[in-house]
């Protein structure tokens, strides 16, 4: 794969760089760029509420249906940056893109990279603290799972422009 990267994809129009790159270049760079910071985000929020998660639930073990969506919620972020990933090779023709065109898909695939790294590892906070609800008072779930969805929101608005970004691509 790194050979793609560094050699161009085969038929694409290598003749045609920014930066040094072809538009298949900046085009996968920007799919990468949105995955890995979907998922790193993702990793860091589930790591912060599993931290707390985890001492609640040796003190009681019967807390771990509740606080099961707050452990999971700070992973969503990563599946928006794979779905923007699979959107990339799915809405355009990788091989023939003009470097324009690629470093076009590269910046939309911005919002999605960079709101779901940070939004991610906020909600995992918002997520912790949600947990001491849980931890004194079980029958709260639903509520404490409201405190981390409004950071969600965020994610969500970085998805939709990323797609809506991807639609306006000529």
């Amino acid at each position: 794969m790194f050979y793609l990267l560094a050699a161009g994809a085969s038929g694409a129009a290598s003749a045609s760089t920014i930066g040094g790159l072809t538009g298949f270049q900046w085009a996968i760079l920007g799919a990468a760029l949105a995955f890995a910071g979907g998922g790193a985000g993702s990793a860091m929020g589930i790591t912060y509420v599993a931290n707390v998660g985890s001492g609640i639930l040796v003190e009681d073990p019967d807390k771990f249906g509740p606080l099961l969506p707050l452990l999971a919620i700070p992973g969503t972020q990563g599946i928006y940056g794979l779905i923007t990933a699979i959107l990339v090779t799915i809405m355009f023709d990788l091989p023939k893109l003009s470097a324009s065109t690629g470093i076009m898909v590269f910046f939309s695939c911005l919002p999605v990279a960079l709101v779901c790294l940070v939004s991610a590892a906020f909600q995992g906070l918002a997520a912790a603290s949600s947990s001491a609800m849980v931890a004194r008072r079980t029958e709260e779930a639903g509520k404490a799972l409201v405190i981390p969805a409004l950071v969600e929101t965020y994610a969500v608005f970085a998805l939709i422009l990323t797609i809506y970004l991807f639609t306006r691509i000529g």
